[in-house]
């Protein structure tokens, strides 16, 4: 099975690289460093002993952030390299690790080929592999067990969906989920799924996610942000999806007279792709549109102008500075069934949340928020905004809601070194 998926890789080649370069038009990041993909790398193999965390995008770049950063600070004479699969991923990775300097170095993901992993592997020679939350490469995982390179999962997750969807590949990945060395599950329902798959080891750890830690340069920003917008009150709709705009921005100008009269909307796409499209669709609903980047935060006197209707988020790297300066975030992903995104983020800024029905890839942390009074659940678009105007209209439910939103990302700190404890039988080594 793997031998066929390998020369289905092989033949899929020409076609990837096409997409990669049509993407390329929207991205420009997709067009560079394809050497990387090819496994091909320049100049000669470090010396240094190196720990292998991949983060595919985003998301899971913030979230290896305080695995990383414990990382280095734990094995002090070793480096990171941190390997993605978007542009967008290594320019988040870019931003949040520039204080490592030499310590951290990027590169993209190889393709899945035993050539191009193999290549790879000669030249960082990496101690450990970590993969981030969800990600299983059947001959990453082969070859790293050929070269002894353990292989770990860590914040890893498995919905059931995703679960039925990985047994329709056979063999293939449950062959390759039994050459993980070690699973760093969020949750219980996560660990029981991940051994149905025949991994050996597994433990119970929790997200990491809950161990972020607000950078103080995403506060200033915020804060910045928000003496722009003045004493507007802001309803945050953060990383939204495609079809999900449409709904809120008919449901804002249907439901409009639920929300307080001065509202602002702050609309943050999550793929920046779609900024253009997004801003074009806003004014095709007859609202005034200010988009972030020509928006000046550093004069003294700057004042967002009281006729914008939507403030559009389309800078990278500020979704704390969003949180930091809104009332009420909706958390995107959830109005249409595409398994939501995380909402610990506002959550640890003590942000009341509205989260929609579609939640299955985040389905416990939800259901722990909304046991805590922390977040709410809305059916639809139109209940997103009655009740982002009942919140917004009292202080104090606010104020409340908010509050526990706080005390339940407290709650689940500690992922990070329970995961940490795990791995020193693996690369001890690198000490």
């Amino acid at each position: 099975m793997r031998l066929f998926y390998s020369v289905m890789w092989w033949l899929a080649l020409p076609l990837v690289l096409a997409r990669l370069w049509l993407r390329g038009r929207k991205e420009p990041g997709y067009r560079q460093h394809w050497g990387e993909r090819l496994g091909f790398y320049s100049g000669p193999s470090s010396t240094t002993q190196t720990l292998w965390v991949h983060a595919v995008s985003v998301g899971e770049t913030r979230a290896a952030e305080p695995l990383v950063d414990a990382l280095l600070a734990e094995y002090p004479h070793s480096r990171i390299v941190l390997t993605h699969m978007t542009p967008t991923g290594r320019a988040t990775g870019k931003t949040l690790f520039a204080k490592h300097g030499a310590r951290l170095v990027q590169s993209y993901l190889p393709y899945d080929t035993a050539t191009m992993v193999g290549s790879f592997i000669k030249h960082f020679k990496p101690a450990v592999c970590i993969l981030m939350e969800t990600e299983v490469w059947p001959n990453l995982i082969a070859v790293c067990g050929k070269r002894g390179v353990p292989v770990v999962l860590a914040n890893a997750r498995l919905s059931e969906r995703s679960l039925r969807r990985s047994r329709r590949f056979g063999s293939l990945l449950v062959d390759a989920a039994r050459g993980i060395s070690l699973v760093a599950a969020q949750t219980a329902a996560d660990a029981e799924r991940v051994r149905s798959l025949g991994v050996q080891r597994v433990e119970i750890t929790g997200s990491i996610k809950f161990d972020v830690v607000v950078p103080d340069a995403a506060l200033a920003v915020g804060a910045a942000l928000r003496g722009v917008i003045g004493d507007r009150p802001v309803l945050l709709c953060a990383s939204t999806r495609e079809g999900e705009e449409e709904l809120i921005l008919d449901a804002f100008r249907r439901e409009r007279a639920a929300l307080p009269a001065n509202v602002l909307l702050l609309i943050v796409p999550r793929h920046p792709q779609r900024f253009d499209e997004v801003e074009k669709m806003i004014g095709a609903h007859g609202l005034n549109v200010q988009r972030r980047s020509k928006l000046a935060l550093d004069g003294g006197d700057a004042v967002l102008p009281g006729f914008v209707d939507v403030l559009m988020g389309d800078s990278m790297g500020e979704m704390f500075a969003y949180y930091a300066a809104c009332d009420v975030a909706f958390v995107g992903g959830s109005l249409l069934p595409l398994g939501g995104q995380n909402l610990i983020e506002p959550a640890a800024l003590g942000k009341p949340v509205l989260i929609g029905q579609h939640t299955f890839n985040f389905a416990l942390v939800t259901e722990d928020a909304l046991a805590a009074g922390g977040a709410q659940r809305v059916a639809d678009a139109a209940q997103l905004i009655s009740a982002a105007g009942r919140l917004l209209n009292d202080e104090a439910a606010r104020t409340a809601m908010g509050r526990n939103a706080l005390a339940f990302a407290n709650q689940h700190r500690g992922a990070t070194r329970r995961t940490l404890a795990l791995l020193p039988a693996l690369i001890q080594p690198l000490r």
